[in-house]
């Protein structure tokens, strides 16, 4: 009985491990970049639409592709290509 426990306890965090925790710190990472946002990035949308960043609201972007204007959800931008160049860095 202690060793079939056992076995389920090793199993159970070898799940966790392997599956849970590299989830939550994509899910964390994801979080920053859509903090991080700001117009004049250029971004990659989960749907494979390239833009530049227009606005930034509270659950939506707006982006400019080519000639046209779309607002998506924050959570559709999947990728920050580049960042906003005259950035206040120092």
């Amino acid at each position: 009985m202690v060793y079939t426990l056992g076995m389920f306890l090793i199993l159970g965090f070898m799940f966790y491990f392997v599956m849970i925790r590299p989830q939550q710190k994509k899910a964390r990472e994801h979080a920053e970049l859509l903090k991080a946002l700001k117009p004049g990035d250029k971004v990659l949308t989960s749907g494979g639409i390239l833009g530049v960043v227009v606005s930034v609201k509270d659950k939506s972007v707006s982006i400019r592709s080519a000639d046209a204007k779309l607002e998506v959800l924050k959570s559709a931008v999947s990728e920050i290509t580049e960042k906003a160049s005259g950035s206040a860095e120092a």
